[in-house]
């Protein structure tokens, strides 16, 4: 089978590796649909020394195939894997992320957490930008017959990494939630904070995707090149900050932005990868009793607590997808993926 390898400096390749055969407790999916994540982004403008490496995912010995937002179905299934695990045909997502099964953080679905050391699909083991893809069984995540496949690719990382981090932060209809940065995962934290029925400010220097964020509910929209986003965050809350802040961006300015626009006794989360930023503690930190946390993607089981929400608030996921491509489309998706201007893209297979 043919599949997409990112080379590095924007290079992407098609090589050809052999079609997968399920070992003991694997199964191979045939993909039906593969998600186009921010995060990939990372990997497509890395050095030729490559992105896995760069984020501390990693050095590769050969070449890895791209994508991380894997859905499809089963199409082989190895030995030991029971029914109750997978079966033939079978509509599923992948919790994409392989540890050693048996610490406390695999056996609670937290596998990136692994002691051991982790295979991060599309980063460190092959992906799902490819006809097929071998994962382990437990790896599986049901995709409720009422979602589509894309909208499985979406919920296996950028739109569960927005609900991961929403429910860490306790979200409320109560609350005003400023998301900084409004690509992939910041338009589903907006799309999935307004299902929440809190009050949404988004922001982004793209105005392209601020007008999508007002189209998803946003209650009102900041450019920071033209405003300083803490005043205007401030001005928005009587002068107080936000009760949350989201920060999706990863950029060091709009971190340090999310943290001086929560007000005292608030929560900031921080979900972009890579990056700095730099804070003055006393009055950034300990004199507003701020709550600083970190959200790295989610669980297998927050993954399929998110597909249930997103059918039972019917959440149109699917209106994150502003491209939809084939494979051999791969080099022009990323090009323009990587102006950062528009929605989500996502291959169909």
């Amino acid at each position: 089978m043919k599949a997409v390898v990112f080379q590095g400096e924007r290079a992407i390749e098609f090589v050809t590796f052999p079609d997968p055969t399920p070992g003991p407790g694997e199964v191979v999916l045939e993909i039906k649909a593969s998600g186009m994540c921010g995060s990939d982004l990372k990997f497509y403008r890395a050095s030729k020394t490559g992105g896995a490496q760069a984020l501390g995912l990693g050095k590769l010995d050969g070449p890895v195939i791209a994508g991380h937002e894997p859905c499809g179905v089963v199409a082989a299934i190895g030995p030991g894997v029971t029914q109750g695990q997978a079966r033939l045909g079978a509509r599923v997502m992948v919790h994409h992320y392989k540890g050693c099964g048996v610490c406390e953080h695999c056996r609670t679905g937290w596998a990136q957490l692994c002691r051991a050391g982790i295979v991060v699909y599309g980063a460190t083991g092959h992906g799902a930008h490819a006809p097929y893809m071998k994962v382990p069984a437990s790896t599986l995540v049901p995709l409720p017959d009422e979602l589509s496949f894309e909208t499985g690719a979406a919920i296996s990382c950028g739109t569960g990494t927005a609900y991961g981090a929403l429910r860490r932060m306790n979200l409320s209809g109560r609350d005003t939630v400023a998301i900084f940065g409004q690509g992939p995962v910041g338009l589903s934290a907006t799309q999935l904070a307004v299902a929440m029925g809190a009050r949404v400010v988004a922001l982004d220097v793209s105005a392209e995707r601020l007008q999508r964020a007002k189209e998803f509910g946003a209650d009102a929209t900041v450019d920071p090149r033209s405003n300083d986003p803490v005043g205007a965050i401030k001005d928005l809350t009587h002068g107080i900050g936000a009760h949350l802040t989201l920060d999706t961006s990863g950029a060091p300015a709009a971190r340090q932005a999310a943290v001086r626009s929560a007000r005292t006794w608030g929560t900031v989360c921080f979900v972009g990868e890579g990056d700095t930023v730099t804070l003055d503690v006393s009055p950034d930190l300990l004199r507003k009793q701020l709550t600083i946390i970190g959200s790295w993607t989610f669980s297998c089981v927050g993954q399929a607590d998110c597909a249930d929400f997103v059918v039972e608030r019917k959440i149109a996921v699917d209106r994150l997808f502003t491209a939809r491509w084939r494979l051999d489309q791969a080099e022009e998706a990323y090009r323009l993926f990587d102006k950062q201007t528009t929605g989500k893209g996502v291959f169909l297979m």
